[in-house]
């Protein structure tokens, strides 16, 4: 080529190049508006998603890197959502470095120089599918979110929706990284439960700057999911996750359950609750030490974790405390805090239905160790320690390893509660030893007097029973329940009463109650369909025999029993005649066998006509050597088959 066809070309393309610059710099000067057109259908194919900027005040500059202006930002919502659109956003300033753009094409997470609007709107979701309105594109995971080293919005809205967590919230936030705060509030439903939230932040959540990336931001929440409130002071690791953040806790609501219903935790039904302590979530783990646990009056702690993989749930740990009423977990079998609950008219024993698909929710593993046990009565002793240990898998809920102590003995064995099946299974398979009657018992007697009762109980409790409430459960047992006492005495006042010993009676209190010493005392009761009924239930003294026949009925709620005593010596006026107990649980009733009084008032009255000394002789009681000995021979046969000892 001639050399001055060369130089022609070189200086066309100097032109070419001038004009370009010029042409650059003109279009830099008057920020580049017939770019948003091209712009939008670009963003639109890129992101598979109708993306509408308004042309009419739209500015782009590339000088130092991209700057955009754009007076309304709309970006549309995928097909399948009901939403009008995803995000929407007014005035619209945003800044990007071209080295933070290459990072991003590199893998690495987008980092933007500054973002500010003055509003902002959003609706994001997420499918029962698992489907997310925020991935932008049709295939690959959802990008990361941006990190933020400016952003301001002083005014925005978050609507959320996942169903899969079945979440929704409609929120106000704004976000200011000149003041280094997030505020947001809010309202919505969990699990059906309805929310209410207010978070407040050190830094700017959940979009983050990237030169605090790696550190801990404050964060405060005040939230009330259903009855249950919280509120949390303490610090977040990674501001776009839920799954990493630590600090104080103060909850409270009317029952535990209430607590475990929108985390998933199976907990028992009690009185209402008030916790303190710290709680720490990280990626499978939720690690919780209650300061302090107070379930009504009770005064509990602990220490807690609970994990969830993949479909497994599991809470371990330790239960500790210096107080437990069980009157404050009655509403656990159906029952109250102000005493037993059923809504049968007459019935006491609660009848509500359990939740055993709850026992199928996860599995546990908690220690148990309670200084004391307070029984809800101030007629016996509380339970002081209490150790056991808690295991629920797949349904099966066992509290194993029960060692109680009380008025110098203990109560050791283990209960559990089936509820792998329509109806819960309940086992009870405990042993009573060396539990000292006169401390366990707290009945009121002047401290002069010996006690109404003394000696060393021991015990077997053998029961089964199957059904979908207590009352139910109650009502089919099957089993055993036997008792000894050892070395034991019983008030004298208290058997000639029990007698109707009546000149008896009144010269043990002229002279001063004192205690017999009992030979034999035992008790072997056999339970079917929920029917106890003793075999045998004798108390022995040198003084009198007192045996017990009868039943009780759990199934149908009834008293049926008779309270006979076989006297050894003479008595000169005695009435002596069994004492019955019947009547309803709700309404039992105390008598005596009026027949056999009716015969013998009948009885002195006819004498009298004759002699009026003569009227005495049907009160006169010589005794019934015989008929006490033949009552007390099967309580000693028996006395060591009946409780193992």
């Amino acid at each position: 080529m001639p050399t001055h066809k060369r130089l022609r070309l070189r200086h066309y393309g100097l032109i070419a190049i001038t004009l370009l610059v010029i042409g650059f710099f003109i279009a830099e000067a008057v920020w580049w508006p017939f770019l948003a057109g091209p712009l939008e259908k670009q963003l639109t194919q890129t992101l598979n998603r109708k993306v509408s900027l308004t042309q009419g005040d739209f500015k782009l500059r590339f000088l130092g890197g991209i700057k955009v202006h754009v007076a309304q930002l709309v970006v549309a919502p995928p097909p399948w959502s009901t939403a009008t659109s995803m995000l929407e956003a007014t005035r619209v300033e945003l800044n990007l470095n071209y080295a933070d753009l290459w990072n991003a094409y590199q893998g690495q997470r987008l980092s933007v120089a500054s973002l500010q609007a003055a509003s902002l709107d959003t609706n994001l979701e997420r499918s029962a599918s698992g489907q997310v309105s925020w991935q932008l594109r049709n295939s690959g995971t959802p990008p990361a979110i941006p990190l933020f080293n400016l952003l301001e919005v002083p005014k925005g809205t978050l609507k959320f929706s996942d169903a899969q967590l079945q979440l929704m919230v409609e929120s106000e936030f704004s976000a200011s990284a000149i003041n280094k705060t997030f505020n947001i509030n809010g309202t919505g439903s969990f699990k059906k439960l309805p929310l209410k939230f207010a978070i407040l932040t050190s830094n700017i959540l959940p979009w983050e700057s990237a030169e605090t990336a790696a550190a801990r931001v404050g964060l405060k929440i005040n939230a009330t999911v259903g009855r249950v409130t919280l509120a949390f002071n303490g610090t977040a690791l990674n501001a776009t996750s839920i799954n990493d953040f630590g600090g104080n806790y103060t909850i409270k609501g009317p029952s535990l359950a209430a607590l475990g219903d929108p985390i998933g935790v199976t907990l028992p039904t009690t009185s209402a609750f008030v916790s303190d302590g710290i709680i720490v979530r990280s990626t499978a783990d939720w690690s919780v030490i209650a300061k302090t646990l107070n379930i009504g009056a009770s005064r509990l702690s602990g220490a807690f974790k609970f994990t969830e993989k993949n479909a497994s749930r599991n809470l371990s740990g330790r239960l500790s405390g210096t107080k437990l009423n069980l009157i404050d977990l009655a509403p656990t079998i159906g029952g109250s805090t102000n005493g037993i609950r059923n809504n049968a008219k007459g019935k006491v024993l609660p009848n509500r239905p359990f939740d055993l698909a709850s026992l199928r929710a996860m599995d546990a593993n908690i220690l148990i160790d309670i200084k004391e046990v307070d029984l809800n009565t101030t007629r016996l002793e509380p339970l002081r320690p209490l150790q056991a240990h808690l295991q629920l898998t797949s349904g099966v809920l066992t509290i194993s390893s029960i060692q109680a102590n009380t008025a110098q003995g203990n109560v050791r064995g283990q209960l559990a509660l089936d509820g792998r099946g329509q109806e819960a299974i309940w086992t009870a398979r405990l042993q009573i030893s060396g539990v000292r009657l006169e401390q366990w018992l707290k009945l009121s007697k002047r401290e002069s007097l010996p006690p109404y009762i003394s000696g060393q109980l021991n015990g077997l409790v053998n029961l089964r029973g199957e059904g979908r409430s207590t009352a139910e459960i109650l009502a089919s047992l099957q089993g055993k329940v036997a008792a000894q006492i050892k070395n034991g005495s019983i008030s004298h006042l208290l058997i000639e009463a029990a007698g109707l010993d009546i000149a008896q009676a009144i010269g043990v209190t002229i002279i001063g109650d004192d205690a017999l010493k009992m030979t034999c005392a035992v008790a072997d009761l056999t339970v079917d369909k929920g029917v106890f009924r003793p075999r045998l239930m004798v108390i022995d003294t040198k003084d009198s025999a007192l045996w017990v026949a009868g039943q009780v009925s759990l199934a149908k709620e009834i008293l049926d029993l008779k309270a006979v005593v076989a006297p050894r010596d003479f008595s000169p006026l005695t009435l002596r005649t069994p004492i019955l107990v019947s009547g309803s649980f709700s309404t039992p009733k105390f008598s005596v066998d009026k027949n056999k009084i009716g015969i013998k008032i009948g009885s002195a009255l006819l004498l009298a006509l004759v002699n009026p000394l003569a009227a005495l002789l049907p009160f006169i009681d010589a005794g019934d050597t015989q008929a006490a000995d033949n009552a007390i021979l099967g309580c000693k046969n028996l006395s060591i088959k009946a409780t193992g000892r």
